[in-house]
């Protein structure tokens, strides 16, 4: 099929590669001339692992392309918007001028028969809208809701094997074409037995920010659980082994740790809450403020705790941070706790040296007024105390021997529980975590 990408961001790329993965001829349509440029180049805006090599594989096939010029897409048969939907400035509601905006621009190159497929996060009530823009406008033309569900590291995977596909149409004979359509795009997906789920506009909308909502209450139950284990005395880590051997919870998302950052899950809940209030059922949702605020709190808490175990001030003292994506195998720093914690950190007078294997360009540009370094060994140089806060596989897997010869005090806090807490301390270090017993 002949398919366009609005918005070639960290979704919109991987989307429109992963389709022409899949044998279809997809033009990438952006305003930004760089990143069009760089695509156009195989050269990844963003780190993504596995995507460069496919952006390569792909752009070599001649099936896929990238331009700035809107009347690329005309002709294309499957229209999908990927445009992001950032949290408005000082409120909690998404920011839909990039979902409309993409929309409204399509309608000069919409033909009678073609199908916009919004991937966008969105708040409900939203597609349902922008159908009757689109029908409107060009008649014949019909608009489906299709929610992405990638994980940050696992994008392409994600891509092209999901764990189910969403389709949100309308119910009636343009839902049935719709259906068909995207059918005919996600055909060797479904010949795999991808779970599918074919539903109206409203459900489909509520699907990701349900998902997400519900992953972020998970984190910060466990985080609220550390809270009492530094109360009590207790283990939380022992704790969530235990509780996630039930396979009514389950162990994942039990990491007690920072928490959570990125561009979804805050700004998603915080969306969700605030869509809600819109509709009048804004008490279904009021939990969501005290996961969002058990959230924060872990920030906070790293703080206090990195003052605690340089003797109460952090004045003067050299501080390593190893960790400035919000997650490992990402180059993302939104809402990174990491370096919400760096910061805070310089504010109370420490000496800050921030390290991450993909994510130093990024943060230098966002933040610089923070002290950067090539290496977990620079970073840490003569440091007072090492904080690991994003849990990259080269952090877990640092000699904590070696690693000690090159600090002033072997003093680690492993902010994220991925650390052999009895290898670290075997090797002179005091260990501190979240939510754990001293070591």
């Amino acid at each position: 099929m002949k398919i366009s990408v609005i918005g070639c961001g960290y979704l919109g790329a991987v989307h429109a590669a992963s389709m022409a993965e899949l044998g279809h001829e997809v033009v990438g349509i952006d305003v930004d001339q760089d990143k069009v440029e760089s695509l156009s180049q195989a050269k990844a805006p963003f780190y993504e692992p596995g995507f460069e090599e496919l952006l390569g594989r792909t752009l070599a096939t001649g099936r896929l392309r990238f331009s700035t010029d809107f009347g690329d897409a005309r002709g294309s048969k499957v229209h999908f918007v990927c445009v992001g939907t950032p949290q408005k400035r000082s409120e909690y509601a998404a920011d839909l001028r990039f979902v409309e905006g993409a929309t409204e621009s399509l309608l000069d190159v919409l033909a009678p028969g073609d199908l916009v497929v919004g991937k966008s996060t969105v708040p409900v009530g939203t597609a349902a809208r922008l159908a009757d823009l689109v029908s409107s406008k060009v008649p014949g033309a019909i608009l489906a809701w299709n929610p992405e569900f990638l994980r940050e590291g696992f994008a392409v995977q994600d891509t092209l094997e999901p764990d189910r596909l969403v389709y949100g149409i309308p119910d009636d004979v343009d839902g049935e074409t719709a259906r068909a359509l995207l059918d005919e795009v996600y055909a060797s997906i479904r010949e795999r037995g991808t779970p599918q789920v074919v539903t109206d506009y409203a459900t489909a909308e509520m699907v990701k920010t349900a998902a997400n909502s519900f992953l972020a209450t998970k984190i910060s139950f466990i985080n609220a659980m550390a809270e009492l284990c530094e109360a009590t005395g207790a283990d939380v880590k022992q704790l969530a082994d235990a509780i996630g051997y039930d396979d009514r919870i389950g162990r994942k998302f039990l990491n007690a740790g920072l928490g959570f950052g990125g561009g979804c899950l805050p700004k998603d809940i915080r969306a969700f809450m605030a869509r809600a209030g819109e509709l009048g059922a804004d008490q279904a949702l009021t939990f969501l403020r005290e996961v969002d605020n058990i959230n924060m709190r872990r920030r906070i808490r790293m703080v206090d705790l990195a003052r605690e175990v340089c003797d109460g001030s952090l004045v003067g003292k050299r501080v390593a941070v190893l960790g400035a994506a919000f997650k490992p195998d990402s180059d993302d720093i939104r809402d990174s706790p990491a370096l919400n914690v760096a910061a805070q950190l310089q504010l109370q007078g420490a000496v800050v040296r921030v390290t991450d294997p993909a994510a130093v360009e990024n943060s230098r540009r966002l933040w610089p007024q923070l002290d950067y370094a090539a290496t977990p060994e620079e970073a840490a140089e003569r440091a007072d105390a090492v904080l690991v806060l994003t849990e990259w596989k080269q952090y877990r897997e640092l000699d904590p021997a070696a690693f000690g010869k090159v600090v002033k005090q072997k003093r680690v806090l492993d902010g994220r529980n991925a650390l052999d807490r009895d290898a670290w301390t075997a090797a002179g270090w005091s260990y501190r975590a979240l939510g754990r017993r001293h070591g």
